[in-house]
């Protein structure tokens, strides 16, 4: 194997130097995604009706990744660009992301037996990546989201039972505004001392 294939598939390099990479970019398309996913399902939730949305929920969460994939080219993260060098901590996050939808095969059967219970399954299942992430990065704001996650679903979903298809998505939108608001705020002061030394 070539130096030049080593680096791209991410041997040879040492793990806190593609750590410190992938800890070092914006954070802001997954949780864009997110919102704009969640925000979809909210919107919906007031016009349509339970046996309608439990597909649109479907849909518009399942989307997230694919639409992260695609927003990361506007953050400058670029998800799938084959010119950086291959990140063993990007592959963790895309495992994390697998994980995530692969808790479906749990929410969709649950959300069939029971629709109005799928926003609550949906919201807890799928926020497992962010505890991986958090991890990665070194930060605490993937703990925190999922925390404050699960227990707002959970608070919401008993709370205000006629209406889980509109107050669980925006608490999951509320709580992605603040993810994207750490999340720049991060990158930004690490970027400084980077720019201050340019």
């Amino acid at each position: 194997m070539s130096s030049s294939e080593a680096l791209r598939d991410g041997i040879g390099r040492p793990l806190e130097i593609q750590r410190a990479e992938f800890a070092a970019q914006r954070g802001l398309a997954m949780p864009l995604a997110g919102t704009i996913a969640w925000a979809a399902v909210a919107v919906a939730g007031w016009f349509l009706p339970e046996s309608t949305m439990l597909l649109v929920l479907v849909i518009a969460t399942g989307m997230i990744a694919y639409l992260g994939m695609g927003l990361s080219k506007l953050t400058g993260e670029d998800f799938l660009d084959k010119s950086k060098p291959k990140n063993v901590f990007q592959g963790l996050f895309f495992v994390g992301m697998a994980q995530a939808l692969l808790a479906y095969a749990i929410a969709i059967p649950f959300g069939i037996a029971d629709p109005s219970a799928m926003p609550l399954g949906v919201a807890v299942l799928s926020v497992s990546m962010w505890m991986v992430y958090s991890w990665i990065i070194g930060h605490w704001i993937g703990y925190a989201h999922a925390v404050a996650r699960v227990v707002a679903v959970l608070l919401l979903h008993y709370a205000l039972p006629e209406h889980r298809y509109v107050a669980i998505p925006a608490a999951v939108v509320v709580l992605y505004l603040a993810v994207i608001v750490v999340q720049e705020r991060r990158w930004r002061r690490n970027r400084a001392p980077v720019l201050a030394v340019a």
